[in-house]
């Protein structure tokens, strides 16, 4: 395993790619905060996305005078409120008038309710699901988390396209071949552990090309799958272990703990995107700092380029 480099050159190496894309076109729901905002100033001047805020006029244009931002270059739909917002966001992204979805300062679960509805919402065949991707201290790669946030208790077929969009995911990154540890408490398949048997299955759904584009194992603890001397010592022989690129959780609330512990214990960065929906979905909180949405940001746009240039095929 090469030696880590700084905590943050996961990130800085995801800019230096985005150097030379041309920006996107984004829908940024209710950017009403002003993290949020500056996160959007930021982004734009660094070439990422060219933004539409979405969202109540006065109310921004107040922000950002606040915080000495220049916005008059953005354009902006008027929305009264968040739930307005977040619909006539999605409507902008249905409409071709934009090809990345940002959330600003609105809650997580509005910006979803206008996202997930059949009829007029961004829904494909795939099943929706969110990734976190950690620049973490000591680990040499970006290492994606994947599901914490959208899906609770994910079944098998759930399952599938979690590891399906998250391996779009980091083909889009450039690594065209990730490996993916799909964890567990333990390494051995047993029926007492219902995501052991999971675990094995989605490798045999890999096997028969049900799953593609990446290399899986499973079972896999979770030293296992990051720690090649631990793979070593417990005898584990896999491309895998101790080099994974994604880390498949089994349900939400282990990922969640884990992706916490990473950040607040190890001091890691976790850009979000959310997957599986027509197009890439900034989904960051709104604690988070705007480097981590500048990197979250990063990732959208090689995503919605990899699916402009047909590297990516999107989902239907």
């Amino acid at each position: 395993m090469p030696e880590p480099k700084n905590q943050h050159h996961a990130y800085d190496d995801l800019l230096d790619r985005c150097r030379t894309l041309d920006p996107i076109v984004t829908a940024v729901a209710f950017p009403c905060e002003t993290t949020a905002l500056t996160a959007v100033a930021d982004a734009a001047a660094a070439g990422l996305i060219k933004p539409i805020l979405v969202g109540p006029s006065q109310e921004i244009a107040k922000i950002a005078q606040e915080a000495a931002l220049d916005i008059t270059r953005f354009q902006i739909e008027e929305a009264p409120d968040a739930q307005t917002a977040a619909a006539k966001s999605v409507e902008l992204v249905r409409a071709g008038r934009a090809e990345v979805l940002m959330k600003g300062s609105l809650h997580t679960d509005t910006l979803m309710a206008a996202v997930v509805p059949l009829g007029t919402g961004l829904r494909t065949s795939r099943r929706i699901s969110h990734a976190f991707v950690m620049a973490l201290p000591g680990y040499p790669k970006p290492l994606v988390i994947t599901d914490a946030v959208v899906n609770i208790a994910p079944v098998l077929e759930d399952k599938r396209d979690i590891c399906q969009n998250a391996i779009d995911l980091v083909h889009s990154l450039g690594t065209p071949a990730p490996k993916v540890a799909i964890l567990s408490a333990v390494e051995e398949v047993t029926a007492k552990i219902p995501s052991t048997l999971d675990a094995a299955a989605l490798c045999k759904m890999a096997d028969r090309g049900q799953i593609t584009g990446g290399i899986l194992d499973g079972p896999l603890a979770m030293d296992n799958a990051i720690s090649p001397e631990a793979a070593r010592t417990k005898g584990i022989v896999s491309p895998v272990a101790g080099d994974a690129d994604i880390l498949v959780v089994p349900d939400l609330e282990s990922g969640n703990i884990l992706a916490k512990q990473f950040i607040f214990l190890s001091n890691a960065d976790a850009a979000g995107v959310v997957l599986g929906a027509r197009v890439p979905i900034i989904l960051t909180s709104r604690a988070d700092s705007v480097r981590t949405r500048m990197a979250s940001c990063c990732v959208a746009l090689l995503l919605a380029h990899a699916r402009r240039s047909g590297r990516l095929q999107p989902s239907i």
